[in-house]
């Protein structure tokens, strides 16, 4: 996003196990500190359509807390940045984070070892 430090991170799916339980509520309890280390703006991408990720903002309390939920339903982002899953189902995106200062990505958090190395603890420690 021109202009803005953005912090986006992007899960398997909206209303799942492990990203309702510990990947979302990571970045609803960061961020003020998020926004104290100078982010503008936090954004949660999925698969889902756009009534689901409204629906998990709503839900989760994400949106009270400031949080985007984006849909990436045709999976063009996920795609583009090499992180969708392919599934019988439905296209998922592998689960990551990333800092983007005036639309360039300064940091990148892949889940290959551990998907808590995406949970905004570790945004945070390098910022």
């Amino acid at each position: 996003i021109a202009g803005k430090k953005v912090a986006i991170f992007g899960v398997p799916g909206a209303f799942t196990p492990g990203c309702s339980k510990s990947h979302l509520p990571s970045f609803i309890d960061a961020q003020e500190e998020l926004k104290k280390k100078g982010v503008e703006m936090t954004i949660c991408i999925a698969t889902n359509d756009l009534y689901v990720m409204e629906a998990w903002g709503r839900e989760s309390g994400g949106k009270d807390a400031g949080i985007r939920f984006l849909s990436d339903s045709n999976a063009e982002l996920s795609k583009a940045l090499g992180l969708v899953i392919e599934s019988p189902m439905m296209p998922r995106t592998k689960r990551f984070s990333l800092i983007a200062e005036d639309g360039v990505v300064t940091h990148y958090f892949s889940s290959a070892e551990q998907a808590s190395d995406t949970w905004a603890p570790a945004v945070l420690a390098k910022l």
